[in-house]
């Protein structure tokens, strides 16, 4: 954590997040920003970095998960060369090597900070099937504007200038025709 609560509390599985020594809280979190760092090496040193202490077949399951192991199977599979900054990896590979390094930490909240949204429709079917198999088992926390990423969600809470403005699931949200219902519109219908 960063900061604490101003008011309320931040909990999670009943304990409270200033009660909790940092790195401990930080431990139950596993994160994939919009553009994860990937860096010089290997897929499975990559993977690693979530979890330095993996097995190799720790990585291999992360990466079969993160549906990333059969485009590296091809290329010398745990070994291949990534290269500096992913640069030998497309953008949806590259995530899917993120997604595989969180879930490779077993952390039992993912937080996917717009995952998706530097992706082609080609790779975004990609990566939100990953994001699909990451997400089960554990609470998932999505930021994402674009709501193909979320539709799936139990519970969506739509922010508008910083202020819940309304919640439920992609349904009722639909439903409502408030603002998640214009935004769908606009998405899906131009899609």
């Amino acid at each position: 954590r960063f900061f604490d609560p101003q008011t309320g509390a931040v909990t999670l599985d009943g304990l409270d997040a200033r009660d909790v020594d940092p790195a401990e809280w930080r431990a139950r979190f596993a994160y994939v920003p919009q553009e994860a760092p990937i860096f010089s090496g290997d897929a499975a040193g990559n993977v690693r970095f979530g979890r330095t202490d993996a097995s190799e077949e720790d990585v291999r399951d992360a990466l079969r998960k993160a549906e990333a192991f059969a485009f590296l199977e091809g290329r010398g599979g745990l070994a291949a060369e990534v290269g500096a900054k992913g640069r030998q990896l497309s953008g949806g590979e590259r995530q899917r090597i993120a997604i595989a390094r969180a879930l490779v930490r077993g952390a039992p909240v993912m937080l996917l900070d717009e995952a998706t949204s530097a992706l082609d429709a080609a790779n975004e079917r990609m990566v939100q099937k990953a994001l699909d198999q990451a997400s089960q088992g554990r609470t998932t926390l999505v930021i994402a504007h674009r709501l193909a990423t979320v539709r799936r969600a139990n519970r969506i809470i739509v922010l508008d200038q910083g202020r819940i403005a309304e919640q439920g699931d992609h349904e009722s949200l639909v439903r409502a025709g408030g603002l998640y219902a214009k935004l769908a519109e606009m998405q899906f219908t131009s899609a």
